[in-house]
């Protein structure tokens, strides 16, 4: 049962809004009544189909300081698409969170999953444009939505957040994934270079252009440092060119800590030289999940076979099945190369010295498309 409050003293009937509308509403789930908050801009009508982008908050914050904090009304307004902000649910320390593949075992993916069908069925959503971002928790929350729930999501952001180091193994995405990451490379609370729990930023950045087939070479520059004063620089990595059109991008904060760029409220060291609300909605724009081309999977491509298992063994073996050189090149996780090699039949690569991990297998040759393949090592 859907339970709606009206923020404001407007009269709301069916779809139609006059002007923006704040909705707090709640639906029944297998983990409890969940809630949330829905931001309606005066310009939606009901009448066209509209993009929905979730706005999950951080750890020990909640779903009204992340509307305020992580801002996008404004640019709501304007570009006209729907702000779905959920509340989590408190831990055993009663602390409101996200269980990213840590965490409780509350079924926050179910939970999303549902939330997004339920306003689909009473808002009018494009279904091919959902997107999710979210501060720290909520950016861990994006990134494990775009792991395990890709038929429902076009594309992630995550400001301050990365991934469970237990994530990788878990994902189930299909098809190509728009990731823009941005973080502070001074961050005391999620450490940009990783820990024994999550991954670092260049971890993250690699496993998903590796699994779009972008260059795994990224073009890099510099942000304006139009305001000085901030403590902090930045820099926009881009890793392009996938054929599926999926970047994978990432504003690098040197000397930034654990904040929101271009917030209005500045706790502790926040660039002020970009506004994090604009740049994610800019990406986003660019993205439908009709019009992104599905990545190359094992069961598409016919000129190369893998015939290891994988997990694989002490040997990964390629057959090659197409006339040119072919240009084989195995990366970790941290983006080091292990293993580079050049040859026509059959490959052969010896991982015995290799530690127990994540890898990321690329196949490149002339006249056939790039092929990207991760590899598990037990």
């Amino acid at each position: 049962m859907r339970f709606l409050i009206l923020f404001t003293l407007l009269c709301f009937v069916g779809l139609q809004s006059q002007s923006q509308t704040t909705v707090s509403g709640a639906i029944s789930h297998t983990s409890g009544t969940r809630s949330y908050q829905l931001y309606l801009p005066a310009i939606y009508d009901g009448n066209t189909p509209v993009p929905l982008v979730l706005n999950l908050h951080g750890y020990g914050s909640n779903n009204t300081q992340q509307m305020l904090y992580g801002d996008f009304k404004g640019i709501a307004d304007t570009a006209n698409f729907l702000i779905l902000a959920p509340q989590g649910l408190n831990d055993g320390a009663g602390t409101a969170h996200w269980n990213a593949s840590w965490g409780t075992g509350v079924d926050d993916l179910s939970f999303l999953s549902a939330l997004i069908d339920s306003i689909a069925s009473d808002y009018n959503i494009n279904l091919n444009r959902v997107y999710s971002t979210g501060m720290s928790n909520g950016g861990f929350m994006s990134l494990t939505l775009a792991g395990q729930l890709s038929s429902k999501i076009t594309a992630v952001a995550s400001v301050t957040g990365t991934m469970s180091v237990l994530q990788i193994p878990q994902n189930t995405v299909v098809g190509p994934m728009p990731v823009m990451q941005i973080h502070g490379t001074a961050d005391p609370t999620v450490s940009y270079i990783g820990d024994q729990y999550f991954l670092g930023v260049d971890s993250v950045l690699n496993y998903w252009a590796a699994h779009n087939g972008c260059n795994p070479v990224p073009s890099v520059s510099a942000v304006p440092n139009i305001n000085t004063t901030d403590g902090c620089t930045a820099e926009l990595i881009e890793y392009t060119g996938a054929a599926s059109g999926a970047d994978v991008v990432h504003y690098k904060i040197t000397n930034g800590g654990h904040t929101w760029p271009g917030a209005s409220v500045t706790i502790g060291v926040t660039n002020q030289d970009f506004d994090a609300s604009i740049e994610i909605w800019k990406f986003f724009s660019r993205y439908d999940k009709s019009n992104l081309t599905s990545t190359p999977s094992i069961n598409t491509v016919d000129w190369l076979e893998i015939q290891s298992p994988n997990p694989i063994n002490d040997n990964i073996i390629i057959q090659i099945e197409h006339t040119n050189e072919v240009l084989i090149e195995v990366y970790s996780l941290g983006g080091r190369l292990l293993h580079k090699q050049n040859g026509f039949s059959s490959i052969q690569i010896n991982t015995k010295e290799w530690a127990n991990g994540v890898y990321v297998l690329r196949c490149q040759s002339e006249g056939v498309p790039r092929y990207t393949k991760k590899l598990v090592k037990e």
